[in-house]
């Protein structure tokens, strides 16, 4: 049976139309949760909706992270609906950059940083600023193990998640002690933004996990809850991996 241990409070979470975005979302709701879910595309935003249910506690935003005002849309819509906001999860990430870093358009990577690195840091002062200043509450940053060790194909990626995992230490010290801002750091999960890195060589790619099996939505689900709850009371400033073991291995996975 899940815990309603969210119950009464209030989730943004970035980038929630599909995939680990959307697996948090419903992980919080069937905690008890209230939450909003953005993204840029209305129509995949409006179905992942629909896929939540319960509508009285889920509100779709459609809007660009990268955007000021779609971020303070977002947020401004929330406290309206829900009367405030307790956990935003900085779920939005993107990579159009792949190979190697000599060869990179420059105005793509600062897309990257802008997106990745920027808009996160965005949306926690509009969440601070509406809210979390006065009630208190918790952030969570979905980084990478692309931030913690080279890839060599996924460099600008890579380091713009080790940006946002030195911004969390940098905002956990700042925000302290009204809000806890933690980040975790997955390996490859099974979803459309990371086809590329198993697509055709799913079992090959596994092999290299002590686990024997690439990550899902869930398992990132799951932390991300648990880093947000009161049981995490104590954990601030930290990156936590989700890698099933990849790292463990001296591989990035």
């Amino acid at each position: 049976m899940t815990s309603q241990d969210f119950a009464g409070r209030t989730a943004l979470v970035t980038g929630a139309s599909r995939g680990i975005g959307l697996g948090i979302a419903r992980e919080l709701l069937a905690r008890g949760a209230s939450v909003t879910i953005t993204a840029r595309k209305p129509d995949q935003l409006a179905a992942a909706a629909e896929s939540l249910g319960a509508p009285d506690r889920v509100l779709a935003v459609a809007g660009n992270a990268g955007s000021a005002e779609d971020r303070h849309e977002a947020v401004s819509r929330t406290v309206e609906r829900f009367g405030g906001l307790d956990v935003l999860v900085n779920n939005t990430g993107i990579n159009p950059v792949f190979g190697s870093l000599m060869e990179a358009d420059l105005d793509a990577v600062r897309k990257i940083f802008d997106v990745n690195v920027v808009a996160a840091l965005g949306f926690v002062q509009l969440a601070w600023k509406a809210w979390m200043e006065r009630h208190g509450g918790a952030v969570v940053n979905i980084a990478s193990v692309g931030g913690l060790r080279s890839t060599g194909v996924i460099g600008a990626y890579g380091a713009s998640k080790a940006a946002l995992i030195r911004l969390t230490a940098e905002l956990a010290w700042q925000l302290g002690p009204k809000v806890r801002v933690n980040a975790v750091a997955p390996a490859v999960v099974r979803t459309k933004f990371a086809e590329a890195l198993y697509t055709g060589r799913e079992e090959e790619a596994a092999s290299a996990y002590p686990m024997k099996r690439l990550g899902t939505p869930e398992d990132v689900a799951h932390l991300v809850a648990f880093l947000a709850s009161e049981q995490a009371s104590w954990i601030t400033g930290e990156t936590v991996l989700v890698d099933g073991g990849s790292l463990a291995t001296g591989t990035a996975g």
